[in-house]
């Protein structure tokens, strides 16, 4: 998601013209990943602007939504989400919205990877395309920035067999705690 120096330089001088009525100290950074939101509508009755995270929920959000997508994230962030989900407090909802998802979000644009894993079955091409184009709509409708990329790395199957493994002790860990009431 480069950009060249002709675009990002007036971009900048813009948004360093408005930054006294705002104090936009952050905006006038341009491309650079390190300022929290990006300016996606900047007018003479304000600005607004749009945080990776809101994109990133959005993204994963999107990405579940279509049927054949069992899980996002790879093992490893799919198990600490586990781990997360029981502990009180512990940010389950928020945590397993994002999980598996990256985005990188420039001024106008935004560019995302996601991490899913499979139901056994399902056509992994058709999926990917159907994946791609739900995630696209719902982030270019709900933040108008243009999504230039969604990479998506599928990293597990998920097989019927593991519903049955999972479901067959009550949803609990272990044989001790499933005789307590």
């Amino acid at each position: 998601m480069a950009q060249t120096s002709g675009t990002s330089t007036p971009s900048t001088e813009a948004q360093s013209g408005a930054a006294p009525s705002g104090g936009g100290k952050g905006l006038a950074t341009g491309g650079s990943g390190s300022t929290p939101a990006r300016l996606a509508d900047d007018t003479t009755q304000g600005k607004t602007t749009i945080a990776a995270s809101v994109v990133q929920k959005i993204a994963g959000i999107a990405a579940r939504e279509i049927s054949g997508v069992h899980a996002m994230g790879g093992g490893v962030s799919r198990a600490f989400g586990a781990i997360r989900e029981r502990i009180p407090g512990g940010g389950g909802s928020s945590s397993s919205t994002t999980s598996g998802v990256q985005v990188e979000v420039g001024e106008k644009q935004a560019a995302i990877d996601l991490d899913i894993v499979v139901e056994y079955g399902a056509s992994i091409v058709e999926l990917a395309r159907a994946v791609r184009r739900n995630v696209i709509t719902g982030v270019e409708r709900m933040t108008g920035l243009e999504v230039i990329e969604v990479n998506i790395a599928v990293n597990d199957i998920h097989l019927p067999s593991e519903d049955d493994e999972d479901n067959g002790n009550g949803g609990q860990s272990t044989g001790a705690s499933s005789r307590v009431e």
